[in-house]
């Protein structure tokens, strides 16, 4: 798993590194501009809307919202990814946080119409994965949303055969959804869908 000094020396490739990937439909980024935009649409569904991107990397989603109106909030661990998400978005809050310490304290009273992260949650195990939902949930409207796109699988048979078939470049290091399972967890406390994009990501919409 790379680590905050890994991603800043990844940070000017990262882009070209997914499109490879997803253009090959291949493990771990197949699907990935169609998950983007899926979160995009959905967030435009709502006029000028605050938006909280959690993991924003270079800004490819975020950029989009913000050239359309919205208001944006950011939390990443990279600054080199800030550096250039900044460039993009000059007038957007952008925080240098590591989300395994949870909500930072300068966003943790504000509201948000939606919540995004694209392929930043991963990182934290499937239990914090849990716990930082949680957390978030109060950050929202009450007619908010958080839209998460990720390497995901409905199954854990899903994830177990895309391990099978990407043997030789799997990260172990990393904790992907498994949708069956994030919904036996947090159903009783929020809605929760899943939206299949690829063969290994998807999207979930998550609401109080």
């Amino acid at each position: 798993m790379l680590n905050k000094q890994g991603f800043d020396l990844w940070a000017n490739e990262y882009d070209q590194t997914v499109k490879v990937s997803e253009e090959s439909n291949v493990y771990p980024f197949a699907g990935y501009k169609k998950i983007l935009n899926t979160i995009f649409n959905e967030v435009m569904q709502t006029v000028q809307s605050k938006v909280l991107d959690i993991g924003f990397g270079t800004g490819v989603l975020t950029s989009k919202l913000y050239e359309n109106g919205h208001q944006i909030d950011g939390i990443d661990f990279s600054g080199e990814m800030i550096a250039i998400a900044q460039a993009k978005m000059p007038l957007a809050n952008l925080i240098e946080w590591d989300i395994s310490n949870g909500i930072p304290n300068e966003i943790i009273t504000k509201k948000y119409d939606a919540i995004v992260s694209s392929y930043a949650l991963h990182h934290l195990t499937d239990e914090a994965k849990i716990t930082f939902i949680q957390q978030l949930l109060p950050l929202l409207n009450d007619d908010g949303k958080i839209f998460i796109g990720d390497i995901a699988f409905q199954t854990r048979e899903d994830l177990e055969k895309c391990r099978k078939e990407s043997a030789g470049y799997w990260d172990e290091d990393e904790f992907y959804f498994v949708a069956d399972e994030i919904h036996s967890v947090l159903g009783d406390v929020c809605t929760l869908e899943f939206h299949r994009i690829s063969h290994c990501g998807g999207v979930f919409v998550i609401s109080k």
